[in-house]
């Protein structure tokens, strides 16, 4: 390709997590030209991996995190707005444990969360008498007070994909399985080198604007793509999480204490488990290698079995996964006591090409990271919109956070021949757009050919189609989590179909 066939963007991001994709949404509606290009799939790294809480951290209150809490809690709502389908309220129960935070501190510490933020729709805390409330069934019997306040949950993965499908939408070029091999400056542009793993296909692009949001790789981009051996800006730090069966069949969570100061939650999931999590552990291996420990392993099961009447084992474990988290390098001895919050570093300048790098930062926060960003952009190829994120709706989304079970009820009246469960995982997964998978079909056999559980052709296709599911992990564990359900065969006709 001649230079004068590259294609010039205006912002180019490196990443697709969902700080990546956040950032790219934000520019392609101001109406920027934009690329997005991730060596995986997208939200295949950290960003998949989370606890899949949109909240504000309560523990960091402890470390006078106060800004980043703050910031965190006034988004919750803003994000359970923009996406009700994949967003919603969670209540957690915080057992009172001797000899471990005091019940003066932990009110206090809520009383601040409470109204730190801007809640509006989401109900305060209270008090929780554990020997006549449901809560309190599955715990030992010596723990009799807890604190019950709100969070939200969020599919992180979906998350990130409909940043994506938006961006799309509103003209942005995303190229998932597409890895940067070489940046330089050329003439005031960035001219950047990209390789498709799939076909194995290069092409080059131009870009004013360079975003360097690779998560965890983001050190790995600056070293590979411009020869800056010297960088090191991350303090990689593993989260891992266990998954078991059903521990308890209220819908509430819980968030236990631990004697080293770190938290564990234990959240209804899928269903039929029981999510727990997360570690804080400085991950030193290789970062295609990301897995729980065994001592990670037995330390969650550890911590909520000093809380649970019965215990949890590590042969209860019915499914793994862990992350890493990009955390600005800031020094501090511990793990846990790193800063959560997002830093974002700018280099050169609109003569020669600006160069964003971004390290750390949280799922909340990611859409005022975005806002962050786009103020570099204004600055150096001038302002084309205002923002406007904080009051849009995602892909799905264009119905009212009180509403779900409104649309629920209006869609079994429409396609009776649904299971109440597989709709509501349809709903929850695709909102409204769930109308462009199940379309005109009377029975599940109008749905296409089945691979297990409620998964059928018509979902398949439409996530080929519009979400850029390529293989059947992207399936299975991404756009859906129906991996830990279907069993090999299932899985296996999935990955002969999308293959053929």
């Amino acid at each position: 390709m001649s230079s004068a066939e590259k294609t010039v963007f205006d912002v180019f991001v490196i990443g697709g997590g969902v700080n990546g994709c956040g950032i790219a949404r934000d520019a392609a509606g101001r109406g920027y030209s934009v690329c997005l290009c991730e060596a995986a799939d997208l939200a295949s790294g950290t960003s998949s991996a989370s606890t899949k809480l949109v909240h504000g951290g309560l523990r960091y209150l402890e470390f006078f995190e106060f800004g980043l809490v703050r910031k965190a809690l006034m988004e919750r709502e803003v994000l359970w707005r923009m996406a009700p389908h994949i967003i919603w309220p969670l209540r957690f129960v915080l057992p009172l444990h001797k000899g471990l935070r005091p019940a003066w501190l932990l009110r206090l510490g809520l009383l601040i969360y409470d109204y730190l933020g801007g809640r509006r729709l989401l109900p305060p805390t209270r008090d929780v008498k554990l020997a006549s409330d449901e809560t309190g069934d599955p715990l030992r019997s010596s723990f009799r007070r807890a604190f019950e306040y709100s969070d939200c949950w969020v599919d992180d993965a979906r998350l990130v994909v409909l940043n994506a499908r938006d961006a799309a939408d509103r003209g942005a070029d995303i190229r998932p399985r597409t890895k940067v091999t070489k940046l330089e400056r050329h003439n005031g542009h960035w001219q950047i080198r990209v390789e498709n793993r799939i076909t194995g296909g290069s092409d080059e692009v131009q870009a004013r604007f360079l975003v360097n949001a690779a998560g965890p790789w983001v050190d790995e981009v600056l070293k590979s793509g411009m020869g800056r051996n010297d960088a090191h800006n991350v303090r990689l730090v593993r989260g891992s999480h266990i998954v078991v069966d059903k521990l308890f069949d209220h819908d509430r969570c819980y968030i236990f204490q631990n004697a080293d100061d770190r938290i564990a939650f234990a959240i209804p999931y899928e269903g039929n488990y029981t999510l727990i999590g997360t570690t804080d552990k400085d991950h030193h291996q290789d970062l295609d290698k990301i897995e729980a420990s065994v001592d990670e392993i037995d330390y969650l099961c550890n911590v909520v079995s000093e809380y649970f009447e019965k215990a949890v084992k590590p042969d209860d474990v019915v499914w793994t996964y862990s992350g890493v988290r990009p955390l600005y390098d800031d020094k501090v001895s511990k793990a846990q006591e790193a800063t959560r919050d997002y830093v974002v570093k700018e280099e050169g300048d609109a003569r020669t090409g600006v160069l964003v790098n971004i390290f750390g930062g949280k799922i909340t926060t990611y859409r005022k990271l975005a806002e962050t960003v786009l103020g570099s952009v204004e600055q150096a190829l001038g302002a084309r919109g205002a923002e406007w994120t904080e009051d849009s709706t995602l892909p799905g989304g264009d119905f009212a956070p009180t509403e779900f079970a409104d649309l629920l009820a209006r869609y079994g009246r429409t396609y009776p021949f649904l299971t109440a469960a597989h709709l509501q995982r349809l709903l929850r997964c695709y909102g409204t757009r769930a109308e462009k998978i199940i379309g005109d079909a009377k029975s599940l056999k109008d749905l296409g050919r089945h691979f297990g559980e409620d998964l059928y052709q018509a979902e398949v296709d439409y996530l080929v189609d519009n979400e850029w599911a390529m293989q059947a992990d992207d399936i299975l564990f991404r756009r859906t989590k129906l991996g830990i359900k279907i069993d090999k065969n299932g899985q296996n006709r999935l990955r002969r179909y999308l293959s053929g």
